[in-house]
């Protein structure tokens, strides 16, 4: 009966395991096109030459240069699309870099990719594009969007996904052994007694103790020997 009963388990669980590997592959490959796909739009949006701006804009490799300019020269909406754009263009990072990266230490990896992919794309952007130069303010930007689509999407989203990649498969129900019940202990017989097999001594019981903490017998035997002793001492009479 157990092992007809166990043949079910086996094959739902061979059910659930290539299951859960198709859904694990499925969310990898997913997230890969996904990636690349980000780096096509990605390539689009800073690669494109601008002969236009070419005159206008300037290296910066001085933190907070443009994000001063942008409040400064700017109007409220121009700004906030050149700050938002580039926190935007960064978040896909934050997102699809968690579930592609081991688990361990995916916080410091996902940042360090991000920070290594966005510089590789400035220097491009100002040693071959027109128009385009390196502004470390839009690393700063990108890195920024990256970490916060980590905290609020991608921390939760890639812990689920290695979650369910490192869960093993359940094992098939065993029936528990029942707990063994332990003998009571035996009480110690006192020297000189012998016991019959199978039976059990009472417990000696202890002896009644005084206000001085000795027991009885030891405080008599203690009073007949100072009695004695007073006798020996006393004259005899003649």
């Amino acid at each position: 009966m157990d092992a007809v009963a166990a043949r079910p388990r086996s094959g739902s669980a061979r059910r659930k395991g290539w299951g859960r590997l198709l859904l694990r592959v499925s969310i990898l490959v997913l997230a890969f096109v996904a990636m690349v796909a980000f780096s096509v739009v990605l390539a689009k949006v800073t690669l494109t030459p601008s002969p236009a701006s070419e005159e206008l804009v300037k290296s910066n490799l001085h933190p907070g240069r443009s994000l001063r300019q942008y409040a400064e020269d700017y109007t409220f909406l121009a700004a906030c699309k050149q700050a938002g754009g580039n926190l935007v263009l960064g978040m896909p990072f934050g997102i699809l870099l968690p579930i592609l990266v081991p688990r361990r230490l995916r916080m410091l990896r996902m940042f360090v990719l991000t920070v290594v992919v966005i510089v590789l794309v400035e220097l491009v952007q100002g040693a071959i594009v027109r128009g385009r130069a390196f502004d470390v303010d839009d690393v700063i930007l990108n890195t920024a969007g990256a970490l916060l689509a980590y905290l609020f999407v991608g921390r939760r989203l890639s812990h689920r996904y290695h979650v369910l990649a490192e869960d093993p498969e359940p094992e098939p129900d065993r029936p528990k052994a029942e707990p063994r019940t332990k003998a009571a202990p035996r009480a110690k017989a006192e020297p000189g007694t012998r016991t019959a097999p199978g039976t059990r001594t009472a417990p000696r019981p202890k002896a009644a103790t005084g206000r001085t903490g000795r027991s009885s017998t030891a405080w008599s035997r203690l009073r007949h020997g100072v009695r004695r002793r007073a006798a020996r001492g006393r004259p005899r009479k003649r």
